[in-house]
């Protein structure tokens, strides 16, 4: 039996292009795909359309979690999940735990005849959005030997795990869902980063869009009334300092002022687009320049909300040269989760 992509009781999260109902694209990390079944066994249909790395899918299946490469020829392949579950009701969520090095068509999953589909429980009420890089993703999460230390040599995407960034760690915390809406390289402005080099695509060219990666075709809008977040992270202001880092030269110079006007207007678009929610300004424990926090704290004392507010970590700009590990994901986690708390009842839960 093949349970299409617009069955009824299949659960959705994050930014996904649903132009094609059956054949729905993921394409930020975390997004995911969840299915409660009774069934002994399970397949999914997928199409992989790389730019880069080696690609693969994750899932969490009654508690486990697992993984599988994804084949790179852009056509549809049957991957096997799971054989011989014993009975009773299972629970899948298959996740992206990769950015837009990739996209992924979804085609449906496969299961025996006699399977019996249920309703997953709801969703949770209270939602977070995070816009960043590659920390937000949790690109090289899972490198584990290294904590404290540069990337592995020629990791290739391996490591790369969404359900272990900060993000999504914190997002669980707070029983929060969460859109990770990010990308390995990116900045704040185009021309500046590592993402799509040689000519650089910036949040400022990613944060609207459901498809952003020009290398995979033409990029789409995002309908932002179709989820609106509680609390937004803006994790901006690590991958800036490529190719010339301003701040480090000189916070006050022209370069840097207008880098600082472009962050307090991108600020200020998505408060136009989230007007309830609350902005969270920060940026991470991987090694920067500390004349970039400062920056963000003169914004957000500059713009003067009390809407916005600057977070740091306690170990902010200095916690180590190389991505964030898990270990290092949860203390993050802890005390972002910790901060959103102390704001009080930010979630509307009495509406």
């Amino acid at each position: 039996m093949i349970i299409l992509p617009n069955h009824k009781e299949l659960q959705y999260s994050g930014r996904i292009d649903f132009e094609d109902p059956v054949g729905p694209e993921f394409v930020f990390a975390g997004s995911y795909v969840r299915l409660c079944f009774d069934g002994d066994g399970i397949d999914v249909f997928l199409t992989n359309h790389r730019s880069y790395f080696t690609n693969y899918v994750g899932y969490i299946l009654d508690g486990r979690q697992g993984k599988f490469s994804l084949i790179q020829d852009g056509k549809e392949h049957v991957y096997q999940i799971a054989r011989g579950l014993h009975p009773g009701k299972h629970d899948l969520m298959l996740f992206k735990r990769m950015d837009s090095c990739h996209t992924y068509t979804f085609s449906g999953f496969a299961v025996p005849d006699d399977t019996v589909v249920y309703p997953c429980d709801p969703l949770p009420a209270r939602r977070i959005e995070v816009f960043g890089d590659s920390v937000s993703c949790g690109e090289v999460s899972e490198a584990i030997d290294c904590v404290g230390t540069p990337d592995p040599e020629g990791h290739d995407g391996i490591y790369s795990n969404s359900w272990y960034s900060y993000s999504w760690m914190a997002a669980r915390k707070l029983n929060a869902e969460v859109h990770i809406t990010a990308q390995g390289g990116a900045a704040l402005l185009d021309h500046t980063g590592w993402f799509c080099a040689p000519h650089y695509v910036g949040m400022e060219s990613v944060y609207d869009k459901v498809r952003y990666n020009p290398e995979l075709g033409e990029t789409k809008p995002w309908d932002f009334s179709l989820w609106q977040p509680h609390a937004v992270i803006l994790a901006i202001g690590q991958n800036d300092a490529n190719p010339v880092d301003v701040m480090a030269l000189d916070p006050q110079s022209p370069k840097a002022a207008k880098w600082k006007d472009s962050y307090q207007a991108f600020i200020e678009t998505l408060m136009e687009k989230y007007p309830k929610a609350q902005f969270i300004l920060t940026t991470t424990i991987l090694n920067h320049d500390r004349n970039w926090d400062k920056a963000i704290d003169e914004v957000c004392v500059r713009m003067n909300s009390p809407r916005v507010h600057h977070f740091l970590y306690t170990n902010n700009g200095c916690g180590t040269p190389g991505h964030i590990r898990v270990p290092e994901a949860e203390q993050m986690a802890d005390e972002l989760s910790a901060y959103i708390v102390s704001l009080g009842n930010i979630w509307n839960e009495n509406e």
